[in-house]
């Protein structure tokens, strides 16, 4: 069953865009929003009169972002996995005890 799609406006670094989508309206809103504030963090940082330009940095932020949570997700499932092996070993060598 396919969802149904909704169309957003969403104002990024000033221009509107209209966003076809079949998440909720104001996810979308939410997401477009977090856009436009990286872009405009980029563009109070650096002298770029250029809006692709900016476009790019802001993407390379936000792609940056991403892989540090993936990361520090990776490496906390991997902790867990290793907690969860020491425990069962734990609970292993209890059970079989007298």
């Amino acid at each position: 069953m396919m969802k149904e799609k909704h169309t957003v406006k969403v104002n990024i670094f000033g221009s509107e865009y209209p966003i076809k989508s079949e998440a909720d309206p104001e996810y979308v809103k939410r997401v477009a929003k977090y856009v436009d504030r990286k872009m405009r963090e980029i563009s109070d940082k650096v002298d770029i009169r250029s809006a692709s330009k900016v476009a790019i940095l802001a993407a390379l932020n936000i792609t940056d972002e991403l892989f540090r949570e993936k990361a520090d997700k990776d490496k906390t499932f991997a902790e867990v996995e290793d907690r969860t092996a020491e425990l069962a070993e734990w609970l292993k060598k209890a059970l079989r005890t007298p």
